[in-house]
């Protein structure tokens, strides 16, 4: 694997900082700061702060700075409109080419309802999940869109805390029901399992993320 060049290396620790909520949103940000905690010079800070507005990640503000941006309204419903299109179409249209064994992996991680492991692994085989679905296309679109929009949901769902057991359970059997699908071929039925996990994860973080008022627009 090539050795990242420095301004890679700014761009991922910023980056990093900003969707872990290191650099909670609203945060105003030094650009001398940045430069120290990363350990780089301006050219590859500023490179990299050019590429995170780009992203909708800052926002670069006349006379103010550098502002990391809020979790709007308008933004949540962004993400969710996107996955809405996206995933589903994703499940029907190119799920036959994800191989058995990985849906037999995904099965037995969301077989039952108690949490296998910590919090964070679950969130890491359901990230997993959902882009299996979208690296099955092979559309270098979708997963660049995707990944603009995997960063800001894990924005959303740190700031929406720690989501109760009962949502945990309950996004396990979301799941189980698109993988049954699957495994069964049954791709529309996949589909419409997709939209309605989607369905209920953005009602549940809207209700989570509204009792936070001071981190959205």
């Amino acid at each position: 694997m090539a050795k990242e060049t420095l301004k890679q290396q700014a761009y991922h620790i910023i980056k990093d900082k900003i969707i872990s909520c290191e650099y909670l949103p609203n945060t105003l940000l030094n650009e001398e700061k940045l430069r120290e905690e990363v350990h780089a010079s301006r050219t590859p800070v500023r490179d990299a702060l050019s590429r995170l507005e780009q992203e909708n990640l800052i926002q670069i503000l006349p006379k103010k700075g550098i502002m990391v941006a809020p979790l709007s309204i308008r933004e949540i419903n962004m993400i969710y409109e996107a996955r809405m299109l996206i995933e589903p179409y994703a499940v029907e249209n190119y799920g036959e080419r994800i191989l058995g064994k990985r849906l037999q992996y995904f099965r037995g991680m969301f077989q039952g309802q108690k949490q296998k492991g910590s919090m964070r692994a679950f969130y890491e085989v359901d990230n997993e999940f959902h882009q299996e679905f979208i690296n099955a296309t092979e559309n270098d679109y979708f997963r660049n869109m995707y990944e603009r929009i995997f960063n800001q949901n894990c924005r959303l769902r740190i700031l929406s805390g720690v989501k109760s057991e009962s949502r945990i359970a309950d996004t396990r059997v979301e799941h189980f029901k698109i993988v049954e699908s699957c495994m069964e071929k049954d791709w529309g039925g996949a589909a419409a399992a997709m939209r309605e996990h989607l369905s209920c994860s953005k009602r549940a973080s809207f209700e989570a993320i509204l009792e936070k008022q001071d981190m959205i627009l």
